[in-house]
Order: C-alpha cells, then structure tokens, then sequence
C-alpha cells in the first residue's frame, strides 16, 4: 500500500489478505493455491479503498464540525443585514 495511514477496517482487510497468502503457501494444489492468492489480492484492494474511504469520511466529519463552530447565530445574520442597508 502507498499511504502511510490504515484504517481499522483495512488493516482488518490486510490480516485476512495475509491469512489467506499464508494458506495458498501450503496448498499442494496450485489451482487452489491461485485462488487463495487471488482472493488475497482482491483483500488488499479492498483494505486500500476502505482506508481511503475511511479517510475521506473523517475528513468530512472534521470539516463539518469545523463549519458547525464558526456557524454565525441567525439574530446576527439579520443585524448584519440591516446594517449594510
């Protein structure tokens, strides 16, 4: 992966990835073998896309609180209002 941050739920992905490179190593059968190393693979897309998602979600969140804290009150939207008036 080329980021430095992993979510919770990506490393989640990864252990199971790992998991699964560790079973297709044992696998006398190479059919199996590539199916287990192909299903990791697809787990370690998946562990990257749920991090950025994740990111992007905690991104979100900040930006909203943020917004939220420097929300001017309505009483004083109307008073700016009639003061530019």
């Amino acid at each position: 992966m080329t980021f430095q941050q992993i979510s919770q739920r990506g490393k989640e992905y990864l252990r199971t990835a790992e998991t699964l490179l560790r079973a297709a190593q044992t696998m006398t059968d190479l059919a199996i073998a590539r199916q287990l190393k192909a299903l990791a693979d697809e787990y370690e897309r998946r562990a990257e896309k749920a991090s950025h998602v994740d990111a992007a979600k905690a991104f979100a969140r900040c930006a909203a609180n943020a917004e939220g804290e420097y929300q001017i009150e309505p009483e004083r939207v109307e008073g700016l209002r009639h003061a530019r008036q």
